[in-house]
């Protein structure tokens, strides 16, 4: 399906739903995908106090789950991982609120979220589940909001939210919240590519990575990130070459065992990794063929610890 997107930008959306659970009318199970970035510039600070970017970011086979039941006329948050907020500072929570203020829908719901993708990981575990409770309400109460009008309200909701009602790999500008495809023969080079996807013990703040952004200045031109941009696009390059993001100078400078680990990556597995977002979760993109990357897995164990989180998955 195809929307008219934010600011007037194409942009592919689908329904992250899973089926109902059968004989339960009232009740929605819906995906909420991971995601990274691909490519991250950061191009200056806006006058608002928002940071212009220009990004690919793509979600991942691998992510959370949320349930919604109609219940009553409040609205309600369970999640299995106890470091989750279920209080109203939740954008689940947040959502649910911006949905009912734009509809007609005056019942409530009762929330369940099966926390999968890790806190501060710069991987949008908080902006996708946003965009999965609008999901859920919007099936609940009879689809009164079209792609459209969900795309308007996730970006009121977060800069990145309007990303998970992505298809696919997506290009976002501004604050995050203008989207447009990739051209097919350069989404065709991301979807599907496995990736290893991994997380130290420690989180980053989002807040504080881009206020530590600001305070260095060290912000890529406008021009030089969209020439980036547009050369792998127009090229034939593997996602390989695309890869790059701004963030990883602040965040390495605090944090020295990400670089020391990716360096150690490329050297001794062959692999480009990066970081996501402002991290704390690192990528990296695997050979399609071959076996699980146990090289790599041992050497993220061996840098970061047997705890440290290390999944394999594959770009939607």
């Amino acid at each position: 399906m195809r929307s008219q997107g934010i600011a007037g930008e194409d942009f592919a959306l689908c329904r992250w739903e899973l089926p109902e659970k059968k004989n339960i009318v009232n009740t929605v199970e819906v995906f909420s995908p991971a995601k990274i970035n691909l490519f991250l510039a950061v191009t200056g600070r806006r006058p608002d106090g928002f940071h212009e970017l220009l990004s690919v970011a793509a979600p991942l086979q691998w992510g959370d789950s949320l349930e919604a039941t109609a219940a009553g006329g409040s609205f309600t948050l369970e999640c299995n991982d106890p470091a989750v907020p279920t209080d109203e500072t939740n954008l689940v929570l947040k959502a649910a609120r911006a949905f009912r203020a734009a509809t007609a829908w005056r019942s409530g719901a009762r929330f369940v979220l099966q926390k999968s993708i890790p806190l501060g990981a710069g991987l949008g575990g908080g902006s996708s589940n946003a965009v999965a409770a609008l999901r859920a309400l919007n099936r609940l109460a009879g689809e009164p909001l079209d792609e459209a009008a969900l795309a308007a309200l996730a970006a009121e909701i977060g800069s990145d939210c309007a990303l998970f009602l992505a298809a696919g790999p997506v290009v976002m500008r501004g604050r995050g919240e203008r989207l447009a495809a990739l051209p097919p023969s350069a989404a065709d080079r991301l979807r599907g590519r496995r990736v290893l996807v991994f997380k130290p013990g420690f989180p980053i703040a989002t807040g504080w990575a881009y206020g530590r952004l600001a305070a260095t200045g060290a912000y890529l031109p406008a021009a030089a990130a969209e020439a980036w941009l547009t050369a792998w696009l127009s090229g034939a390059a593997p996602a390989e070459a695309l890869l790059a993001n701004g963030m990883e100078s602040v965040a390495f400078t605090k944090f020295p065992a990400l670089p020391v680990l990716l360096d150690r990556l490329r050297i001794r597995c062959g692999l480009a990794p990066r970081l996501s977002g402002s991290g704390s979760a690192c990528f990296a993109l695997l050979p399609e063929a071959g076996a699980p990357p146990m090289g790599a897995m041992a050497e993220i164990r061996d840098c970061w610890g047997p705890d440290a989180f290390v999944r394999e998955t594959r770009l939607l």
